[in-house]
């Protein structure tokens, strides 16, 4: 869409993309509801419990049928890799270990050489929420944390429940058992399922109709032919490709939110009441960040609770450095072979470990609450909530803006379908950083130097 006035783009926008977009979300998504309402049914129903996993994963395949037809059948196919490296793993003290490899094994292989590369991006998101399921029940039972010995029934109807096969998000196994026992029918369930879905289509409709637009038509700076073609406008475009990226990955945290609830997922028992309480992402924590690690944690809660648990801890006895990048690339392998998303997810890597070092160093020589997580009310730091502290963390923060921005130039809103589809390659991301002169990796660098310097 051309630049255009607010007043004319408002006119347009309603009846040209929010309401075409409300539309078209709506009519994709009410067959996965159903299925996540049935299988919420079936589970209060007296039945015996394998009828209810089997009744579950039979759900599950049909949802992921429905958005990607035959080829439902990779998911299907890796859902069943890990069930029976499961059951070949019982006698070993690394189920955790054989899983991942399996899982990984797979999803190379299918990549590389089985599937097209577009057909295979489609379901890399399904394929992602399966292995880790099958990863952390591995990690679980290795611990002694998973309960008694699953049968096949209950890992295949935990791998495909319905309310998080297609989206997730990720659940632990213990989680799913809960919500086969059927927790009862209320309003808070209902209310919680409803708002999450009505977020999440607030959210596509301003990653699709409003954020690409943010500078030329809502708030239009692009009005002077020398901004067009100034670093202001580059900068300007960053954000713009950023905010986009950042609401479609709130509609997908949203619409997981909904689909688990309404599958019978997500809930906590305190006081003897059950609450409805499952966050996916925090976008307010994402968009007026304290820093990059606050981001990277608020951008998926489930999975940075995954990463933490199942990859970094495991790998911290090689030192916190080769933790942080064994987590990320961790990271970038479960969402594919995709070089920008690999670039962005280990520069993410490297941001995130200088900031917390710098921070670190900063927060001991001025003995204040600058650390990259919010410190506990009861912290040793002797200056916490004065003028000055608010105002270097704002200015930390603004930093991580700036950080967030760069990083989402590679997505962006004006690429061509069949290349976004295909996967940016090395040569688009090299492009889109030297137009914005590799900053983000500077200014890491820098905060890297100047945190070895204040030891």
């Amino acid at each position: 869409m051309a630049a255009l006035p607010p007043r004319e783009f408002a006119a347009q926008v309603l009846p040209g993309c929010v309401v075409p977009t409300a539309r078209q979300g709506l009519a994709q998504l009410w067959p996965l509801l159903l299925l996540c309402l049935g299988a919420r049914l079936l589970h209060r129903l007296p039945l015996p419990r394998g009828g209810k996993h089997a009744g579950a994963a039979a759900g599950g395949l049909l949802a992921l049928h429905h958005f990607f037809g035959a080829q439902a059948l990779w998911v299907a196919l890796l859902s069943g890799l890990c069930v029976l490296t499961l059951l070949l793993s019982r006698a070993r003290a690394h189920r955790g270990l054989c899983l991942a490899l399996a899982a990984l094994s797979y999803l190379l292989m299918g990549e590389l050489h089985m599937v097209d590369t577009v057909t295979w991006h489609k379901m890399r998101g399904a394929q992602m929420v399966v292995a880790m399921k099958a990863v952390s029940l591995g990690f679980d039972l290795d611990r002694g944390t998973g309960g008694a010995e699953p049968s096949p029934a209950q890992v295949l109807g935990y791998l495909c429940s319905p309310g998080s096969v297609v989206f997730g998000p990720w659940e632990p196994f213990g989680s799913y058992l809960r919500a086969v026992e059927g927790p009862p029918l209320s309003a808070a369930w209902l209310r919680k399922g409803l708002r999450s879905l009505g977020l999440a289509l607030l959210c596509l409709l301003v990653s699709t109709c409003l954020a690409p637009f943010l500078f030329s038509s809502l708030l239009p700076l692009y009005g002077a032919r020398a901004l067009r073609r100034s670093v202001l406008a580059r900068w300007l475009r960053a954000y713009e490709s950023a905010l986009s990226f950042h609401f479609s990955n709130y509609f997908v945290a949203f619409l997981s939110e909904a689909t688990a609830t309404l599958a019978g997922s997500g809930h906590s028992e305190r006081h003897e009441h059950l609450h409805w309480d499952l966050a996916v992402s925090r976008p307010l924590r994402v968009e007026l960040p304290r820093s990059m690690a606050e981001v990277v944690t608020n951008w998926n809660l489930p999975m940075s609770r995954w990463l933490h648990t199942y990859v970094f801890q495991t790998a911290r006895c090689l030192g916190t450095f080769a933790a942080v990048l064994g987590t990320y690339a961790a990271s970038a392998l479960l969402h594919g072979l995709s070089f920008h998303l690999a670039a962005v997810l280990l520069s993410l890597g490297l941001i995130t470990y200088a900031e917390h070092a710098l921070r670190q160093r900063l927060a001991a020589i001025f003995d204040a609450c600058v650390l990259s997580k919010r410190c506990p009310p009861r912290c040793s730091h002797r200056h916490k909530d004065t003028l000055w502290v608010r105002a270097l963390n704002g200015a930390l923060g603004a930093l991580a803006l700036f950080h967030l921005s760069y990083l989402g130039a590679l997505f962006d809103v004006e690429a061509e379908d069949a290349v976004e589809e295909q996967g940016y390659g090395m040569a688009y991301t090299v492009r889109k950083w030297s137009e914005l002169n590799w900053a983000s990796h500077w200014v890491t660098l820098g905060c890297w130097v100047l945190a070895r310097l204040l030891r």
